[in-house]
């Protein structure tokens, strides 16, 4: 009875096989869609956050252009550009800080996920 249960196969001939032709589609063991995932989910969010510093900015500069003495609508456009500024260095400095974490627990490249997990599982080609 218990040899039975042993040989009882699971899975289809070949495994089991994702949707579509990108990483799903034959993601082997997950690492690579995971890492795949993170790397352009920290791109992206880097992209939006320098974006979204150029929009506040150009409408605090724009702000304070159209003021016309308004001493309320020029700070209110001053208080734009400055946290535009102080958005644009906490998003800088946390790559900094991300990375001089790294160089002192000996991950040098800390942000390069796939080197970060593929490497040292060995799964990713």
């Amino acid at each position: 009875m218990k040899n039975s249960l042993a040989q009882i196969q699971i899975a289809p001939s070949g495994g089991f096989k994702g949707l579509g032709t990108g990483n799903l589609a034959n993601p082997g063991n997950g690492v690579d869609a995971f890492v795949t995932f993170i790397s352009g989910t920290i791109a992206v969010l880097t992209v939006v956050a320098i974006i979204w510093f150029i929009f506040v900015f150009i409408t605090g500069a724009i702000g304070i252009i159209s003021s016309g003495g308004d001493k309320q609508a020029l700070e209110t456009a001053k208080k734009k550009i400055t946290t535009a500024i102080i958005g644009l260095v906490v998003v800088l400095l946390a790559i900094v800080v991300i990375n001089i974490i790294g160089t002192v627990l000996g991950i040098p490249n800390i942000l390069n996920i796939s080197q970060l997990l593929c490497k040292p599982l060995g799964t990713c080609s």
